[in-house]
């Protein structure tokens, strides 16, 4: 599924435009983390997921690789890959775009503070 996420940029006379996906089955999420929040460590098996920082910054945890994340930056999620985000003290807004089949009912959780393992 990565190969589906090709990010292209357009320069048009107004500006520009950066489009994510084209054509494909996809579902697109904006995830609005509280301050000093964590998701559950989770995966997916019929999907992959790729993560754009709106606003506040963070953390991006994939496949045991975790980075600071702030306004503007990015992460691919393979399927299968375990991933979770975590806010900092000022909160964190990610657009997220599934790819694949998406069923809030796939994910197996790992680790998660709410008792949902």
């Amino acid at each position: 599924m990565e190969e589906d996420i090709i990010i292209e940029e357009v320069e048009r006379p107004w500006g520009k435009f950066k489009r994510f996906t084209k054509n494909i089955n996809s579902t697109v999420k904006i995830l609005t983390v509280k301050p000093n929040e964590i998701l559950s460590l989770q995966n997916h098996k019929n999907r992959s997921e790729f993560w754009h920082v709106i606003s506040g910054s963070g953390f991006f945890e994939i496949d045991g690789v975790k980075k600071k994340v702030f306004k503007g930056d990015e992460g691919y999620v393979p399927v299968l890959a375990k991933h979770r985000i975590s806010s900092s003290e000022e909160g964190l807004e990610v657009l997220e775009i599934g790819l694949g089949d998406f069923d809030e009912n796939d994910i197996i959780h790992y680790e998660d503070k709410y008792n949902r393992v």
